[in-house]
Formats: C-alpha cells, structure tokens, sequence
C-alpha cells in the first residue's frame, strides 16, 4: 500500500502544487487577467499530469522494487499532479463569477491561492510525516522552501512581463 499507493500520490500531489506555482504566478503577473491565469494553470495541471502519468507508469514494471502494477501507478501520480496544479488555479476562475472589477479579481484570486497553496504544502508534509516518519515540521521546511523557490521565479519572470 505504501510503495503502490502512497508514495506515487505524493509524488504527483508534490509535483502538482509546486510545478505549476511558477506559470500561474507568472501569468497572473504577466497579464493581470484572472481567466487568462486560470487557463494557463489549467494548462499546466492538466500537462503536468500526464507527463508525471506517463513518467511513472514508465520508470519500472515494479517487479524489482515491489512498488505494483505501472499503470496503476501512473494514474495515481498524474491523477494528483492534476490535482495538486489545478487545486491553486481554481481561486482565478471562481472569483469571476462574483467580483466585477478585473483588478480586484486578481487581488482576491491571488490571496485564495496563496491559501490553497498553504493548505496544499500543509498536506504533502503531514502525508510525509504519517506516512513516512518524518518530523512534520522539518518536512513543512523543506516543502516551503522549494515552494517559495517556484514561486518567487514565477513572480520575477511575470514581473519581469
């Protein structure tokens, strides 16, 4: 279960929450359009899912290492690498629909995110923690501090736009 289950979906949430940190903040920057934004990290999640699909369904037939069949591997990983991009890429579609000025849509959209992005580095280390017996609040660290690398070369690359 761990080997077969687990672990790939924690690869894929990982992979997910921090791959596409860096287009969506660089689009919102770049454009300033929340549908924009929503439609390149739907992009993105969508994307990143197969390729991390594809990736892992591929890496061995899982006879060696005991980590199961590949293909149900694979869609466990590209299933939460989808889940983990398009999870911080809902809160710039959603505000559309009630907030009139684009200007403030972005602004609400980008808070959102940052909270959906919290909750999401909060999960990836307490998974770590459960799951794998690491100390939770050294896993939070090291999951913030590649998050924040993403993020802040998403936000100087829109920035930059």
């Amino acid at each position: 279960m761990l080997l077969q289950v687990i672990q790939p979906g924690l690869v894929g949430l990982m992979d997910g929450s921090v791959s596409t940190l860096a287009p969506l903040f660089a689009a919102a920057f770049v454009t300033g359009k929340p549908k924009e934004t929503f439609l390149v990290g739907l992009a993105a999640a969508v994307g990143a899912g197969i390729s991390m699909a594809f990736s892992e369904a591929m890496s061995d037939t899982g006879e060696l290492t005991g980590r199961g069949k590949p293909v149900r591997r694979g869609l466990i990983t590209g299933f939460m690498t989808f889940i983990g991009g398009v999870g911080h890429s809902l809160p710039f579609i959603i505000v559309i629909g009630f907030i009139s000025s684009r200007h403030e849509q972005l602004s609400v959209a980008l808070v959102l995110a940052y909270f959906v992005v919290g909750i999401e580095l909060i999960s990836i280390a307490y998974v770590r923690f459960k799951f794998f017996k690491m100390s939770f609040w050294l896993s939070f660290l090291q999951v913030v501090v590649g998050g924040a690398l993403v993020f802040a070369s998403g936000v100087l690359i829109g920035s930059r736009g």
